[in-house]
């Protein structure tokens, strides 16, 4: 059996349905997978039914966006039970699309200001289907500017060094971490190899259930030393490809390139009572 952990669709910043979704899992030669868009989980009860449609299993999961002296630091949660609809993680889903939709008015505000970069609102829901992100802004974007591509709007208009760009809102770490434990849900921090070097080991130090050790896009040496982390820690691993369905994909990988197999993905299937 292998299982892909980590995937996105269109409900946050995949380019896929979830209808589409698994069908290209199927494909995929993966046996489990766990949908984990960014900061909600929703339609739970239809995704175990295209699961069963496709000869899949299928698990509930979630990407929570924490910040960590102000850097990115991802949690991947697993929920073991029904409570991604308890009232408490509904409330964090609004919250988070609430401060989102802000954030990017406040970019739309900014690109025109420093950049001279005219989109609209109207323009970024139109190429969203639930959480905003900063990839509609840039699939916005490309829509008016179709001179750039998806790399260059980050790295000269959207991405965190530039003018334009706006914090996000998100929990603290430690206020993630809280809010899943409360959940029972089982916590991994997902790739770690993308953390900033100088948080990296701070982040490493904190309390999780599992370590994301096998990425799609870690050399052998990155998976083999997270490999060695989670050992010394006593803690599980998992794997995910980070699969976004985005063509000519760079900062992912293909879903199924990478899963998690053999004995540590019965310890991971024990832990999560499945």
């Amino acid at each position: 059996m292998r299982a892909d952990l980590h995937m996105h669709t269109t409900e946050s910043d995949g380019r896929l349905t979830r209808e589409a979704l698994f069908k290209r899992a199927e494909q995929s030669l993966v046996d489990i997978i766990a949908i984990t868009d960014h900061d909600t989980c929703l339609h739970v009860k239809d995704n175990h039914r295209l699961a069963k449609q496709h000869s899949l299993t299928y698990i509930p999961g979630i990407e929570l966006s924490t910040l960590y002296e102000g850097k990115s630091v991802h949690l991947l949660g697993y929920f073991r039970d029904n409570s991604y609809q308890s009232s408490s993680m509904l409330d964090y889903y609004a919250y988070i699309k609430n401060g989102r939709e802000q954030r990017a008015q406040k970019f739309i505000k900014n690109l025109k200001t420093h950049f001279n970069i005219h989109i609209t609102y109207e323009d970024v829901l139109a190429v969203s289907h639930g959480i905003i992100g900063r990839p509609h802004l840039a699939k916005a974007i490309m829509n008016r500017y179709q001179q750039y591509t998806h790399k260059e709007i980050f790295d000269k208009f959207i991405g965190d060094h530039t003018k334009a760009y706006v914090p996000s809102t998100e929990l603290h770490l430690e206020e993630g971490l809280a809010l899943l434990r409360k959940h029972d849900i089982l916590v991994s921090l997902a790739h770690p190899k993308l953390l900033k070097s100088h948080i990296h080991d701070h982040v490493l130090a904190y309390d999780y259930d599992a370590i994301e050790a096998i990425y799609g896009i870690n050399t052998p040496e990155e998976t083999k030393m997270y490999k060695k982390i989670a050992e010394k820690s006593g803690l599980l691993i998992t794997a995910g490809s980070d699969f976004h369905g985005i063509e000519n994909d760079k900062d992912h990988a293909e879903l199924g390139s990478v899963a998690l197999e053999n004995d540590a993905l019965k310890k991971f299937l024990k832990a999560m009572q499945l």
